[in-house]
């Protein structure tokens, strides 16, 4: 494939080029953009692909509907037809894989969070340059609520944007942070009024479109050299745990508590 071709997407997840923008969109709006391994490994590809790209000067990643994502998919839908969503594995290597592809672009991702996130849809949005949200968003790492923990790097992620004690506090407790106070803390860049964020965005697109291509490179890659030390081995070791929790009975506990909406009642020690 040439740079001068079309980008392509697949049903739950598009991917367009205009006037220097990749416009990377999660399309499943039933679900909350619930992901599965193919949309990850879409998401991978396509930021692969724009770093060797000179059209590309910025991406924009987002979620249609209501909600930015849900996280890796735990709905009636997934459930009903895993060999869609991939398995576990499949959908931590392709996490894996999309997180660190946006943090190695050499050029600028601007995340438009206008709702919900949780799970991995974290890692996806924190692993952006610049995470713009709605004032009706909010994040949540919802992982211990069903016998989990963190994966695609959140355990970096979070912690490098608040410390370790707000990011302990978050994970453990799978508290829901509201976009004002993740702004607070320091986890997302800005937040709007709802009806304001489009604009916000094109905004922030256009100045950093107009940016020097170079400077910003060097900028983004300074800074994650800094503050993301600990990525890969956060995914090796939220792979490691994750696979070993995936077969214990909280979680099989925890997904059939969520799926007859009931408080789970966890035994493993």
């Amino acid at each position: 494939m040439t740079t001068t071709e079309a980008y392509t997407g697949i049903d739950d997840l598009t991917v367009s080029l205009d006037g220097g923008v990749l416009s990377v969109t999660l399309n499943r709006p039933d679900s909350l953009n619930s992901l599965t391994a193919a949309m990850l490994q879409t998401i991978a590809d396509s930021m692969a692909r724009a770093a060797v790209d000179p059209r590309v000067r910025v991406v924009r990643l987002a979620g249609a509907g209501r909600g930015f994502s849900s996280g890796a998919g735990i709905s009636e839908e997934d459930h009903a037809n895993p060999g869609a969503s991939g398995t576990p594995g499949d959908v931590l290597a392709a996490a894996n894989q999309a997180v660190r592809s946006i943090v190695a672009l050499p050029k600028p991702v601007v995340a438009v969070v206008q709702g919900p996130t949780a799970g991995v849809g974290v890692s996806l949005a924190l692993a952006c340059d610049i995470v713009l949200a709605s004032e009706k968003a909010y994040f949540l790492l919802a992982f211990t609520k069903i016998g989990l923990m963190p994966d695609g790097g959140a355990s970096a992620l979070v912690a490098a944007s608040i410390g370790r004690a707000r990011a302990m506090k978050m994970a453990l407790l799978a508290e829901r942070l509201p976009a004002a106070e993740a702004l607070a803390v320091g986890l997302i860049s800005a937040v709007y009024p709802a009806d304001d964020l489009d604009a916000a965005v094109d905004g922030v697109i256009a100045t950093l479109s107009a940016g020097p291509a170079v400077a910003l490179r060097k900028t983004k890659q300074a800074i994650n050299d800094a503050t993301l030390t600990e990525l890969e081995a956060a995914f090796e070791r939220e792979t490691e745990g994750q696979l070993q929790l995936l077969e214990s009975t909280d979680f099989r506990e925890g997904t059939r508590a969520f799926q007859q909406r009931r408080s789970p009642t966890f035994t493993d020690d």
